[in-house]
C-alpha cells in the first residue's frame, strides 16, 4: 500500500497532491473531488471500494489501437476532479460534490480484482468509470499488482493530474485515453478546471511511452467551434500523428438542457475535417448510428480497411505484425 500523495503543511493542514487542484485540506474536510480527506492526522485516499466491475470490449475505452478485439476489465469508485455539466456518469462521478449523485460503493481489494481478471483470462485492467487520478495510489497498486500476473494496464482518465500523479502512474500504465475536453482555458474553468495541466499530463504520458489515445465529446454551445477543434487536433499532431483521437457526440444528461437529438452531425463532421487538416492518421467517431460512425481503422498511406468494427465488435482484422498486409506501412499501436 502505498503513502498517500499529499504534504503536511507547517500549519497543520495538508495539501493534496493527485489531481491538478492540490487542494489545502484543513483538519475534517476533503478535497473539491469530496474524497480524499484530512483529520489532522491521517489522509485518506479511496481504495477498497468499487460502483462498477464488468467486463467490456477494448473498444469501450475507447481504445481502438490497443488489443483491438480483446476484453478489459473495468473498475471504477467514486468521485472526480471537475464538474462537467454534461457528465454522462455524473451519478458516480460526482458523489460527495452533488448530493443528488447517489452512486453505490460495494468492498473489492485489489488482490480481488486481479484474481478476477487471470480467473477470467481477460489480458487488461483498465481504471474508469469516474476519475482514477483521485486513487491515484489505489489505481498504482492494482497496476503494479497486475504486472506481476502478465495483465496489462488501461488508464481511462480525464488527465486533470498532478505532476506526480503523472509520474507514478506512467511507469505502471501500458495505454491511456484521456478525454480533452476543450481545447481553451477558458472553455476548461467552466468546467472547474485548467486545460494545461491535461496538455502537461497527455504529453508525459506520450514521452514516456505509454500507448496513448484522445478522446473529446463535442457538446453543442461549449466546445463544437473551429478554435476547440483546431487547438485540439494541432496539439494532438504535435505530439504524434498517430495518436488516435475519438470525437463523440453528446446526448443531453445531468445539467444540460434536455435535448430530443444527439450533437448535430454536421457539428462531428466539421471536427473530423479539421483533425485531418491537422495531419492526424486515425481519426474515429462515436456515439452515433453504427452506419454513421466512423469506427473502421484504415492504412494511412493507401486507404485500405485494416479493422472493421460495427460498434464494438470486430468484424475483421488484417493487420499482419503492425503493418499493413498490402503495402507495408507501419500501423502504430499495440496489436499483440
Amino acid at each position: 500500500m502505498r503513502p498517500p500523495l499529499y504534504t503536511l503543511l507547517l500549519n497543520g493542514n495538508a495539501q493534496c497532491q493527485a489531481c491538478a487542484h492540490q487542494c489545502v485540506i484543513k483538519p475534517g474536510g476533503h478535497g473539491l473531488c469530496g474524497q480524499r480527506s484530512f483529520n489532522g492526522t491521517v489522509f485518506t485516499v479511496p481504495r477498497d471500494a468499487v460502483s462498477g466491475l464488468a467486463i467490456d470490449p477494448m473498444e469501450k475505452k475507447p481504445l481502438y489501437h490497443f488489443l483491438p478485439g480483446h476484453e478489459v476489465l473495468s473498475y471504477g469508485t467514486v468521485g472526480c476532479s471537475l464538474a462537467c455539466p454534461f457528465c454522462q456518469n455524473w451519478d458516480i462521478s460526482q458523489v460527495g460534490r452533488d448530493e443528488r449523485a447517489n452512486g453505490v460503493i460495494h468492498p473489492v481489494n485489489a488482490e480481488e480484482i486481479v484474481a478476477l481478471a487471470v480467473q477470467r483470462n481477460v489480458p487488461a485492467i483498465a481504471a474508469t468509470y469516474n476519475e482514477p487520478v483521485i486513487g491515484a495510489e489505489w489505481t498504482a497498486d492494482i497496476f503494479e499488482l497486475s504486472h506481476t500476473k502478465g495483465i496489462r494496464t488501461v488508464l481511462v482518465s480525464n488527465g486533470f493530474a498532478s505532476p506526480k500523479a503523472v509520474a507514478l502512474l506512467a511507469s505502471l500504465t501500458d495505454a491511456a485515453n484521456i478525454d480533452l475536453k476543450a481545447g481553451t482555458n477558458d472553455g476548461y474553468r467552466q468546467l472547474g478546471g485548467r486545460l494545461q495541466p491535461v496538455l502537461d499530463a497527455i504529453t508525459e504520458l506520450h514521452r514516456q511511452g505509454v500507448w496513448l489515445e484522445v478522446t473529446t465529446l463535442v457538446v453543442p454551445g461549449f466546445n463544437n467551434t473551429p478554435a476547440h477543434y483546431t487547438a485540439i487536433a494541432e496539439f494532438i499532431a504535435s505530439l504524434s500523428c498517430d495518436i488516435p483521437w475519438h470525437i463523440s457526440a453528446y446526448f443531453s444528461t445531468y445539467k444540460m438542457p434536455p435535448s430530443p437529438e444527439f450533437t448535430p452531425l454536421s457539428d462531428i463532421e466539421a471536427a473530423v475535417q479539421y483533425g485531418e487538416q491537422a495531419g492526424l492518421h486515425h481519426i474515429y467517431t462515436g456515439n452515433l448510428r453504427p452506419n454513421l460512425s466512423r469506427s473502421d481503422t484504415l492504412c494511412p498511406h493507401r486507404g485500405r480497411k485494416l479493422i472493421q468494427r460495427f460498434n464494438y465488435t470486430l468484424n475483421g482484422n488484417t493487420i499482419k505484425n503492425g503493418k499493413c498486409p498490402d503495402c507495408g506501412t507501419s500501423i502504430a499501436g499495440v496489436f499483440d
